[in-house]
C-alpha cells in the first residue's frame, strides 16, 4: 500500500483548486454552489431533501449557471420500518415542549424526512450527467453505482473509520471522504454505530491515507489556509469545508442559524440524533441542552424529524433556534459574511 495519496491534478475532480464546498442540506441551494464552482472549487449541491421537481430545477440551474465541475450529492441510507411505540415514547418525551407552544401532538403528521439514492432518482439525474456524485451513510445497490459510473461521473463515499474507506475503495469508488469527528453535520458512518470508533480529522486522515490507494478529501475541522495546509501535508488530495461556507451571500442559512453562528458565545457544539435520529453535529441548543444531546427515543433516521418540525418552527417564527437543527463543525475561524467566491479566493492561498 501506498504512504500517501497522489498529489492534486485536475484531472482527478477537474476542478482548478482541490477544494470542495460541502453539501449542506436545509442551508443552501444551487446558487453557492455554482458560485464555488466558478470560482474555482467544486461546488456541491445536497439533494436528499428535494422532491423530484425542485431536484429536476436544482439541477437545470447549476447546468446553467457554470460550465465547471460540480457535486450532487444522495444519502444511501435504509429506510426503517416505522416503529408506533417508539414515535408515541418520544413524543411523550416532547410532551411538554408541545403544551407549552400550544402543539396538538395526534395532528403531528409522519414523514420521512430523508429519501435515499434509487433508481427512479437516477432516471432523474441521469439526463444532467454530473460530473461528480456522492454518497453519505455508504452506497447505494452496486448497480446503481455502476449506472452512475457509466454516466462518466466520479463517484466520492464518506468514510469515518479506516474500515469504511477500505470498503468504499473495494466498491468502487474515486475518492474517499475522510470525515472527522470535528465535522458539522451528519455523521458518514455506516458500517458501525459505535460513535467512540469515529477519530478526529488529523488523526483518521493518515490512516485512511496508507490504508487506501485512490485520492483521500480531508473533512472536519478544516476552515482555513493553515488548516488546508496542515491536511494535505498528512497526504490529503484535497480539502472538503461546510462550516466556512454557512454565513456567505449565496448561503440560504436561516436569520436565525446566522445569528447564533455570528455569536461566539454559542460556538459550542455536540453530536446529537434529537432532530433526525441519526448522529450529526450542531451548535447546542436548549432541546439539546434539557433533553440530552443523544437520546436513544428518538425515533431512527430519518423518522425522528417530523416530531420535532413543529417545535422548530414555532420557536423560530418567535427568532429562537430553541429547537432547530443548527449545524455547524468545531472550527468557526472563517465565519464571515462575504461572497462565496472571496471565501474561496481567500482560500486558495493555501494551495
Amino acid at each position: 500500500m501506498p504512504t500517501s495519496s497522489a498529489p492534486f491534478a485536475p484531472f482527478f475532480l477537474g476542478t482548478r483548486l482541490p477544494l470542495i464546498q460541502a453539501p449542506m442540506a436545509g442551508v443552501q441551494d444551487a446558487r453557492l454552489a455554482i458560485a464555488v464552482s466558478n470560482a474555482g472549487g467544486l461546488g456541491s449541491l445536497p439533494a436528499a431533501m428535494l422532491a423530484p421537481d425542485a431536484l429536476r430545477k436544482e439541477l437545470q440551474a447549476l447546468r446553467d449557471g457554470t460550465d465547471k465541475p460540480f457535486n450532487v450529492n444522495f444519502f444511501a441510507h435504509t429506510p426503517p420500518s416505522p416503529d408506533e411505540a417508539r414515535e408515541t415514547r418520544w413524543r411523550d418525551r416532547l410532551g411538554p415542549y408541545y403544551a407549552e407552544f400550544g402543539i396538538d401532538a395526534a395532528q403531528i403528521p409522519a414523514g420521512p424526512g430523508r429519501q435515499p439514492f434509487t433508481a427512479e432518482i437516477a432516471d432523474l439525474v441521469e439526463p444532467f450527467k454530473p460530473p461528480v456524485v456522492s454518497f453519505h451513510f455508504g452506497l447505494p445497490a452496486p448497480e446503481l453505482v455502476a449506472r452512475v459510473k457509466g454516466w462518466g461521473s466520479l463517484v466520492l463515499g464518506s468514510a469515518t473509520t479506516v474500515e469504511e474507506a477500505r470498503w468504499l475503495e473495494a466498491h468502487g469508488v474515486d475518492g474517499v471522504i475522510a470525515q472527522g469527528w470535528e465535522a458539522g453535520g451528519h455523521r458518514g458512518h455506516f458500517l458501525s454505530d459505535d460513535l467512540t470508533r469515529q477519530p478526529g480529522t488529523m488523526a483518521l486522515l493518515p490512516q485512511i491515507v496508507r490504508a487506501v490507494q485512490v485520492p483521500v478529501i480531508a473533512a472536519g475541522g478544516i476552515a482555513d489556509a493553515r488548516g488546508i495546509r496542515a491536511a494535505l501535508a498528512l497526504g490529503a488530495s484535497a480539502v472538503q469545508l461546510g462550516t466556512a461556507f454557512l454565513l456567505c451571500e449565496e448561503a440560504t442559512t436561516s436569520a436565525v442559524h446566522r445569528a447564533v453562528l455570528r455569536d461566539p458565545a454559542h460556538h459550542h457544539t455536540a453530536v446529537t440524533n434529537l432532530f433526525t435520529g441519526r448522529p450529526a453535529r450542531g451548535v447546542v441548543n436548549r432541546v439539546m441542552r434539557e433533553v440530552g444531546p443523544l437520546n436513544e427515543a428518538a425515533p431512527r433516521f430519518p423518522l425522528a424529524t417530523a416530531s420535532i418540525a413543529p417545535l422548530r418552527a414555532k420557536a423560530e417564527a418567535q427568532g429562537s433556534g430553541d429547537f432547530s437543527p443548527l449545524w455547524a463543525g468545531q472550527n468557526f475561524a472563517a465565519l464571515r459574511e462575504i461572497g462565496a467566491a472571496a471565501l474561496v479566493t481567500e482560500l486558495s492561498a493555501a494551495f
